[in-house]
């Protein structure tokens, strides 16, 4: 006798539980595939990082702190761009903001950081909302970027947040200032270390009433300067107890003056297209003029800006370092990355934190999401059907 095996489709019980177990199976590994490429990877790839460690070496002779302080930790990051109502697709302001959460959120359970600076451009479309927009844009900053209240957070006004300097309006400008608690120019000392921050489009120096009120304030911060190392009397009493003289931090969202990206080498410095684009004064960067009063009122030991949304590092007269923050967000940038200081009053240490590269997290899901669509279309096969024998042939006497 001769047996021909043939497929039948097993409809009984165990069949239906077994398609349904498998199914099951299926969608777990979805979620488990979206758990790694949307929540994982940013552990696994900043876990990488880690705070930097200070070099006594480079510690200014000159500056020698009253009294012994702990180190700072500070996180620095720039140009988020949370969308509004105008620019770009549902889809894609909500993937730009997830990513940017669970980064920064991720940074702050890994390192813990003291104090966060945010370098301008928090906002895409700022310049252009309604008061009610524009509440509702604090609000999903606050949502997005929360803090412990232990871990301080300063803004510094960028030119999306409020405009260019031609089309700054007083509204604009007081209600960003009434929302983050800054000014034109802000200065605060924490743990002996002292922090100026400035408004970059205020620095233009046309006599307008933005920029003279920047200008006050920045002649201000020379003189508090100028008292914490004992040069000034006059008027000192202003500031209360004078902490010991600390050389500055410097930040702003323009960059100081340079004529193009083309001195950066950072690995996420500006494409090869851009880096030769001449830059222009008040628009890419701060001017030449403003650029230099501002190092020879404040003398700063180091600088650090945005508003380009590349990285680079470069120096300025008397070799003060500055560093340009690139883009926070993947829509931008697609290596973003933000950087962590360690800071004393005489000394600091610097290190830049890479995220997840888009294209990375992209090839996760597409080889990720091929082998489980071949696992479910074998399993399938065998769910479906099994092999059972039949006669097809007569025995033959």
């Amino acid at each position: 006798m001769k047996v021909l095996w043939t497929m039948t489709e097993n409809r009984g019980p165990v069949g239906w539980f077994s398609r349904w177990n498998e199914v099951g199976k299926f969608w777990l590994l979805v979620l488990c595939l979206l758990f790694i490429c949307e929540v994982l990877i940013y552990y696994i790839v900043l876990l990488q990082c880690s705070w930097p460690t200070l070099d006594p070496l480079s510690a200014e002779s000159g500056i020698l702190p009253g009294q012994s302080h702990t180190p700072l930790r500070v996180m620095l990051l720039a140009d988020t761009h949370l969308l509004g109502s105008r620019n770009g697709h549902w889809f894609d302001k909500l993937r730009r903001e997830w990513q940017m959460h669970r980064a920064f959120q991720t940074a702050l359970t890994i390192f813990s950081p003291d104090v966060i600076f945010i370098l301008g451009d928090v906002f895409d479309e700022g310049l252009w909302c309604s008061d009610k927009e524009f509440s509702y844009y604090v609000n999903r900053y606050n949502s997005l970027f929360y803090a412990p209240e232990k871990t301080n957070r300063y803004v510094v006004v960028g030119n999306h947040d409020i405009g260019f300097h031609y089309s700054v309006s007083k509204h604009h400008k007081e209600r960003f200032e009434r929302a983050f608690n800054v000014s034109s120019v802000q200065f605060v000392v924490i743990q002996g270390n002292i922090f100026i921050m400035l408004n970059s489009m205020a620095m233009v120096g046309d006599g307008c009433s933005l920029c003279q009120e920047a200008e006050d304030q920045l002649r201000e911060v020379a003189h508090f300067l100028s008292c914490t190392k004992g040069e000034a009397h006059f008027g000192c009493h202003r500031y209360g107890s004078l902490p010991s003289y600390s050389r500055p931090v410097f930040l702003q969202h323009f960059p100081m003056y340079r004529e193009s990206d083309a001195i950066c080498s950072e690995p996420d410095s500006a494409p090869p297209l851009e880096k030769n684009l001449k830059f222009r004064e008040h628009w890419e960067c701060l001017s030449k003029q403003a650029s230099d009063r501002i190092i020879k009122l404040l003398n700063p030991r180091v600088m650090f800006s945005g508003h380009t949304h590349h990285g680079c590092f470069s120096q300025h007269w008397e070799g003060i370092p500055e560093w340009t923050l690139p883009s926070f967000s993947w829509r931008n940038k697609k290596n973003p990355s933000f950087m962590l200081g360690i800071f004393t009053p005489n000394n600091y240490s610097l290190r830049k934190c890479y995220m997840p590269v888009e294209n990375t997290v992209f090839m996760l899901y597409f080889v990720g999401g091929s082998l489980i669509i071949l696992w479910f279309i074998m399993k399938g096969r065998k769910r479906w059907f099994c092999l059972v024998p039949g006669r097809t042939l007569k025995e033959k006497r």
